[in-house]
């Protein structure tokens, strides 16, 4: 299984050495590091790793927790294949969806930021959701004036996006792993830029919205 670690560790020559060897001890092989943050001494590092179904993810845990000063923000599931440049190809199908930028943009976030689920909404109603979205999905109430994340109630960590050209909010949404950070913040938000000035989107938007909801 293809996981992702978050974990926090001071930021000094040799901490992600003893960081990898002792993930490397516990069966993980890994594939890709990327670092989120750097500052005060400290640095915040999402790893890629892939390890046996059979590894627990509480025997990775504690592995971690045995080098000293680290701590682990989470360890979930993700289906983003290392080593790739996963923004331009999801912003080079969507150039090319014609008239499903609109749906070709939602099914593929999820992949993109190892997240569950995202969906697009118009007021109350879901105008599209991808495959594993909730059939009970709750919509926030008030739509942020820029891409935001947040905690809901019951543990659900999402960016909550404006679509403002469109009269639409966007949702992304995972429900393990720790909550959304700044940097992946960021990269959404350009990419929904860009989206925004595609041609195709207005007429994709708006053939979604002649369909009923899902």
């Amino acid at each position: 299984m293809l996981l992702r670690v978050r974990v926090g560790l001071p930021d000094r020559p040799g901490s992600l050495a003893q960081v990898t060897k002792v993930l490397g001890a516990a069966g993980a092989d890994i594939t890709q590091v990327t670092v989120l943050e750097r500052g005060a001494g400290m640095a915040v590092d999402d790893i890629t790793i892939f390890c046996p179904d059979s590894t627990p993810r509480q025997a990775l845990v504690k592995s971690l927790l045995s080098v000293k000063d680290v701590t682990v923000e989470g360890i979930w599931t993700t289906r983003e294949a290392p080593g790739t440049y996963p923004e331009l190809e999801i912003l080079k199908y969507i150039t090319t969806a014609g008239d499903r930028a609109l749906t070709t943009l939602i099914d593929s976030l999820p992949v993109l930021f190892s997240a569950d689920w995202a969906a697009t909404t118009a007021d109350d109603r879901v105008v599209y959701a991808s495959w594993r979205a909730p059939q009970d999905l709750t919509v926030p109430g008030q739509v942020p004036a820029r891409p935001t994340a947040v905690t809901l109630h019951g543990g659900l960590h999402v960016i909550h996006a404006p679509l403002p050209p469109l009269a639409l909010s966007l949702l992304l949404a995972r429900s393990e792993g720790p909550a959304f950070h700044r940097i992946e913040v960021h990269r959404l938000t350009r990419i929904l830029e860009i989206f925004l000035t595609l041609p195709a989107t207005e007429r994709s938007v708006a053939r979604q919205l002649r369909k009923d909801p899902r």
